[in-house]
């Protein structure tokens, strides 16, 4: 089974989902720092008021784009809850979410490390890259867990490890080279934690 993103229509109708979209596309593409609030509103074709009237500033826009990343990913994770209730399927068919989401989607590294990068002390933006990986840990942790692997902790860890590297991988060697590796040592180390 493969898990998709839901399809996004190319022209959402409202200025709080265009702005969303277009910031989407170039703060992932282009970096958040390196894009002025002018372009995001010119590429979501609003005005000036109607961004502030939605976000309140750059920094509410990057939050939206970071959480909406938050929920891509807790919706690649519940569409696969809905193909299959046994959790060792459940953690091949994350697995293979994550390989396909390498090649298909995130192409230019992970947006939360990307973030991270550009947000380098506490705040609100770094808050929600933590509350992001904790549910992103503790979700793969319930998944080895359920699958009775030994040590699920260790094999969270190194799971959200492994997906760190290949989405930064993807984007350095490109995903044809890094995603079948992924996918082969994420199943390598499940395996080696079968009872």
């Amino acid at each position: 089974m493969t898990l998709t993103t839901a399809s996004v229509s190319p022209r959402p109708s409202s200025a709080r989902e265009r702005l969303l979209e277009a910031a989407t596309d170039l703060f992932y593409n282009e970096g958040i720092h390196s894009v002025g609030v002018d372009r995001i509103i010119e590429a979501a074709g609003v005005t000036r008021a109607t961004m502030y009237k939605q976000f309140a500033g750059k920094e509410g826009l990057v939050l939206a784009y970071l959480a909406g990343e938050d929920q891509g990913l807790r919706a690649l994770f519940a569409q696969a809850a809905q193909a299959s209730d046994d959790p060792a399927e459940l953690l091949d068919l994350v697995v293979s979410g994550i390989e396909q989401d390498i090649r298909d989607r995130h192409t230019r590294g992970c947006p939360f490390i990307n973030a991270a990068a550009e947000y380098p002390d506490d705040g609100p933006v770094r808050d929600l890259i933590a509350v992001h990986r904790e549910w992103f840990r503790a979700t793969l942790h319930q998944l080895a867990e359920g699958a009775g692997l030994r040590d699920p902790e260790e094999v969270a860890a190194s799971l959200v490890l492994l997906r760190d590297a290949a989405l930064v991988g993807g984007y350095l060697d490109g995903h044809e080279r890094v995603g079948p590796a992924f996918a082969r040592t994420a199943h390598d180390l499940i395996a080696a934690h079968r009872p």
